[in-house]
């Protein structure tokens, strides 16, 4: 019986690798692409001078660490609001649910929110807004918070990896208009994962 525990055990732990390992190639993939789409003329959302002398953006090292399973608590009777942003804009959104997860042993909790209105691109139709700030802002990340794009699961478990957190559009150029994340969605934790703040030339 212990040996078939054991054996149950080293084989869930397997498991468990083999998923952060598929998680983390597609994290590297993710992060290869931002790049490529800031590198590319036609596609970056630099300012002329800052894409003149850009060289990449910097990540921090990715860490399993911040690849969480969270508990996703759905609040349907939500109420719409009108999210700030960084300009007049107020793009209308609504929680969708709550994630519960833990990190180095601290509980925490993070809104998710999804769009009222829908969005151009087919095959968007699941997917929800994840803002954040955590105790990185402003000391090594954008001050302004980072973003995580999620997708509805099925089930009552969500899979958040912050090492894939982007800037919003404002880290880079202040021709854009970006979501202020809300104060409860303020981390007390250093998240050193995703992109690093940017430096402009």
């Amino acid at each position: 019986m212990k040996y078939l525990l054991l054996l149950s055990f080293f084989m869930l732990c397997n498991v468990i690798s083999a998923q952060d390992e598929a998680i983390i190639s597609k994290t590297e993939a993710a992060q290869i692409e931002l790049n490529e789409e800031f590198s590319n003329p036609e596609t970056t959302i630099l300012d002329p001078e800052d894409f003149k002398n850009f060289h990449g953006l910097e990540f921090y090292p990715i860490d399993e660490k911040f690849i969480v399973n969270a508990k996703l608590v759905r609040t349907p009777d939500e109420k719409p609001f009108l999210m700030p942003t960084t300009t007049s804009r107020t793009p209308e959104y609504v929680k969708y649910g709550e994630a519960h997860f833990s990190i180095d042993g601290k509980d925490f909790v993070l809104n998710i929110f999804k769009s009222t209105q829908p969005y151009d691109k087919p095959g968007y139709e699941d997917y929800l807004f994840l803002p954040f700030t955590d105790l990185t802002s402003g000391d090594g990340s954008y001050g302004g918070g980072r973003f995580l794009d999620q997708r509805i699961p099925e089930g009552d478990t969500i899979v958040i990896d912050f090492n894939k957190a982007y800037n919003p559009y404002c880290a880079y150029s202040a021709r854009y208009s970006c979501p202020i994340p809300p104060k409860e969605n303020d981390l007390l934790i250093r998240i050193e994962a995703g992109v690093k703040a940017f430096g402009k030339h």
